[in-house]
């Protein structure tokens, strides 16, 4: 009896140890830049602009991806809004397609609530994306067709200013995590897709607008299920607020 206790054990401990020997971290190094607009066009409706571009490894070298995002935003009220948009992604040479890019649409819906204790400020949005990424079918020609999935994001961000108040020329802390998770058919391995992870600073342009710099730390499960991705990024985003409601008297 003790034998075969052994046994087994000695087999679990294997086939953990052979798990543990396939399971591979790539670390690579990137420089994430963003624009961000949010213009409030009357008291229930507004638009959302965005436009980003992120290098290769190594942190400046080419391009990995780019994308460009819209949205028309309905308030429910001053802290409260729901948006609905569309985003086209562009994925750029990758190891399973060197020579070509991949095209990505994407449909998102989001509910963003902003909320504020004492100094400290938060930011909060679940988001839903439908995405049609083609398919590839060699190295240099892309497939017809789309392979799609649902991913659902959660985002939270803290800001502490280091001043009495927000305006122009102050400085804020920033701490920001998002998770994504994948779901639908297609999901096999990889359900959990990533997590992002800032910490640094806003400087404030003016009482609305800001330019973010800090690290990024993103943790990404790759569709392989035992390959995964850390990313450490510099990341530059600036954000940009405007009020076109016509002054009331």
């Amino acid at each position: 009896m003790h034998y075969r206790n052994h046994m087994v054990l000695a087999l679990l401990l294997t086939a953990g140890g052979a798990r543990a020997q396939t399971k591979r971290t790539e670390h690579v190094g990137q420089t994430w830049l963003g624009y961000f607009n949010q213009a409030r066009l009357s008291d229930r409706w507004g638009l959302w602009l965005e436009a980003q571009g992120r290098t290769r490894e190594r942190g400046v070298e080419g391009l990995s991806q780019g994308i460009a995002r819209l949205g028309l935003t309905y308030y429910l009220n001053d802290a409260t809004k729901a948006t609905a948009g569309y985003a086209f992604v562009n994925h750029f040479p990758a190891d399973n397609h060197m020579e070509i890019s991949q095209p990505e649409h994407r449909l998102w819906q989001q509910l963003q609530w902003h909320t504020k204790y004492g100094r400290l400020r938060t930011m909060q949005w679940f988001r839903l994306e439908e995405r049609y990424r083609r398919r590839i079918l060699n190295d240099s020609t892309l497939g017809s067709g789309f392979n799609f999935n649902l991913r659902a994001r959660y985002n939270f961000l803290l800001q502490v200013p280091l001043a009495a108040e927000v305006k122009q020329g102050s400085l804020s802390v920033i701490a920001n995590n998002e998770i994504h998770i994948n779901f639908g058919k297609a999901i096999v391995n990889n359900y959990f897709d990533q997590n992002r992870f800032f910490l640094g600073f806003a400087y404030h342009v003016n009482a609305h607008d800001n330019l973010q710099f800090g690290y990024l730390n993103i943790f990404q499960q790759l569709a392989a299920g035992n390959r995964y991705k850390a990313t450490h990024a510099a990341r530059i985003y600036f954000f940009h607020n405007l009020d076109l409601r016509k002054k009331r008297s």
